[in-house]
């Protein structure tokens, strides 16, 4: 194993024993095994004489000076899910540090400014925004809309939990003006892959084409709620069976824009759905139900949204209910950066000798920042192909070769933008 990779995974084993329990790991944002998370971690910078600092948005910052000031940044985020895994997010974050640790070891000044930054909340397991820290750093965040109404499940709010880490939402308006003025030429993420396609592969390491777009949405069905004894099947305004249909045809539009390779991938998944009035003699008056679709390709998006909204007009003429669609969300694919996947391209193959190409269907920081500065990704292989979870893993030797096939990324970063 090469040594900076047996490093950062000596990293990764004691900050798990640190943040994790019988459920997995506990770092979930703004609560004190995440503090408990960033204060080991500002430590891990001090032992390398790097004081941390902290932006409007609570991210936290890394530096090693170069002859430039232009910055390559590398980024994850330490936070976790709810019994989450031992690698989601903190791979990349320790991985950075190693860049720093090399970086100071070697005696000599970068080409380019280094920063590592752990990214805060990119979970949004605790409040249900997802990519807060970076996204507020990207400007895309609107703290007021889309934050001051979130409340967590024991009741608190989340501007509450914020004031309790010295964030407000004026300082959070700060973080774009912050990011700027590091002048970033290049930004770069590793992470493991969270799912199975590398294993089915039998590939360690991934070159990442970019962030899968999506389109989230809730519909909502109504009928009418009737006695399940007296209404009669062809009578009925069944809202949940106009759902189930919708959920049915969702699945077939994600399997018929589906393409043989990884990169054609696409998906629909209903993952909510709440039934009204819920008991078991009631034919149900109304059904809610959510749909998530993703694609890299923007045309196939959009032609899946247009069939999801064919398929939900049908279902409720067949059953006799009505349909009302709410966007809940949306972010267009992000691809990432040629020049840098030809680093990445490169990289993996040195190490590896292939350089297996798919997109990201998770959501990554790298998505907040293809619109302002070259972005890449290296994806390491999950064995098995799942995360959010404590049995979430990578064998060792991917890890390794990960590790090793990123490191090379960032040196033919360095040498390109610091030239």
């Amino acid at each position: 194993m090469d040594p900076r990779s047996a490093r950062v995974i000596a990293d990764l084993r004691e900050l798990a024993a640190l943040t994790t329990d019988e459920r997995g790991a506990q770092r979930v944002a703004w609560g004190p095994v995440w503090r408990t998370t960033r204060a080991w971690f500002a430590g891990k910078l001090r032992e390398i004489g790097i004081e941390p600092d902290l932006d409007g948005a609570a991210n936290m910052w890394g530096t090693v000076p170069g002859r430039s000031s232009k910055s390559l940044v590398i980024g994850s985020h330490l936070d976790s899910v709810p019994g989450g895994g031992w690698l989601d997010g903190v791979l990349g974050v320790i991985t950075g540090l190693e860049v720093l640790r090399a970086a100071r070891a070697a005696g000599t000044v970068p080409a380019l400014t280094l920063r590592v930054v752990d990214w805060a909340d990119e979970e949004g397991a605790r409040f249900g925004r997802s990519l807060a820290g970076s996204s507020a750093s990207a400007g895309t965040l609107d703290p007021e809309k889309e934050l001051a109404h979130l409340v967590d499940r024991a009741g608190v709010k989340l501007p509450d939990a914020l004031a309790e880490n010295g964030v407000t939402f004026a300082t959070m308006r700060t973080a774009p003006a912050y990011f700027q003025a590091l002048n970033p030429a290049a930004y770069l993420e590793l992470h493991i892959e969270q799912g199975p396609v590398l294993e089915e592969l039998q590939e360690p390491v991934g070159v990442v084409l970019g962030t899968m777009g999506v389109e989230r949405h809730m519909l909502r069905f109504v009928g009418q709620a009737a006695h399940s004894g007296a209404a009669p099947i062809h009578l009925r305004k069944d809202a949940f069976l106009a759902a189930a249909e919708f959920a049915l045809a969702c699945r077939d539009i994600s399997v018929r824009h589906s393409g043989p390779e990884p990169r054609t991938r696409v998906v629909a998944t209903c993952g909510v759905v709440k039934v009204e009035p819920n008991f078991v003699t009631a034919v149900p008056g109304a059904t809610e139900i959510s749909i998530d679709m993703r694609a890299l390709d923007a045309s196939v998006l959009a032609k899946m949204y247009a069939e999801a909204q064919e398929a939900a007009a049908r279902a409720a003429r067949n059953h006799l209910v009505e349909v009302i669609w709410t966007r809940t969300w949306d972010i267009p694919p992000r691809l990432f950066d040629e020049t840098l996947l030809g680093f990445v391209r490169s990289s993996v193959r040195e190490v590896v000798g292939r350089a297996p190409e798919l997109p990201s269907g998770p959501l990554h920081d790298a998505a907040e920042m293809v619109p302002l500065v070259p972005t890449a990704m290296v994806f390491a292989l999950s064995s098995p192909g799942i995360s959010h979870t404590k049995i979430e893993d990578t064998p060792e030797p991917a890890l390794d070769l990960s590790i090793q096939a990123f490191l090379r990324t960032v040196e033919k970063t360095v040498a390109h933008y610091g030239s």
